[in-house]
């Protein structure tokens, strides 16, 4: 099954069109069932330091971001979408796209969730020399490019009440996902300067932690 990329639905919507607000119902239900944020508040805080400037890159409606910092993560959000009302007060929303963002020397860790598969090769390897330049941490969750996941949310989808932008862009996403070590390749994060752990969880999820070596 080879990577294809395709346009999103919720990406031609406003954020507060009706289908937008039912799709991150059903974000919700799907980050969840894959494990998401729990993987994330597991795996995320053993490997900061004190106070460490951490980036979530599209954060979406900010409720990993929310969940990070209530165990005292200093996680700031970025995103073309607009703040959330109930983003902390004390963390930055930064209204903007990823690709021109000039200030990812601000922050030596970055995280994603559900982000990175919306881009081409070559925007993640432009994406990717701005964070080798400075990062020392990536940690990233995405979906795992195989048909059965895709057979499996399409079977599923319709009981859960899914609305056809969550259905079209959950068959795209998983198109555009990644197997192996595809995506801290497209990154060029070079095995002799990076430590890299890819695995996948038993409902679609890739997920990568990319650790700068010393």
């Amino acid at each position: 099954m080879l990577r294809t990329l395709q346009p999103e639905l919720l990406d031609a919507l406003p954020p507060d069109h009706p289908a937008a607000l039912h799709n991150r119902r059903d974000l919700r239900l799907t980050n969840r069932a894959m494990g998401n944020f729990r993987w994330f508040l597991r795996t995320l805080p053993p490997f900061l330091r004190p106070a460490e400037p951490v980036l979530e890159l599209g954060a979406g409606t900010g409720e990993l971001g929310r969940a990070l910092h209530q165990r005292t993560v200093a996680l700031d959000g970025l995103d073309r979408w607009p703040r959330p009302p109930d983003w902390p007060a004390a963390r930055a929303w930064l209204e903007t796209d990823l690709l021109t963002f000039p200030a990812y020397a601000d922050y030596p860790v970055i995280i994603g969730n559900l982000i990175f598969h919306q881009f081409s090769e070559a925007e993640l390897a432009a994406l990717g020399a701005k964070l080798r330049a400075h990062t020392r941490l990536i940690v990233a969750c995405e979906p795992a490019r195989r048909r059965i996941f895709q057979i499996l949310f399409a079977t599923f989808a319709p009981l859960l009440g899914a609305n056809y932008v969550s259905r079209h862009d959950a068959h795209v996403s998983i198109a555009a996902g990644f197997r192996g070590d595809e995506l801290p390749r497209a990154l060029g994060l070079d095995p002799a300067h990076w430590d890299c752990r890819v695995t996948t969880g038993f409902l679609g999820a890739y997920r990568l932690v990319a650790l700068r070596r010393a």
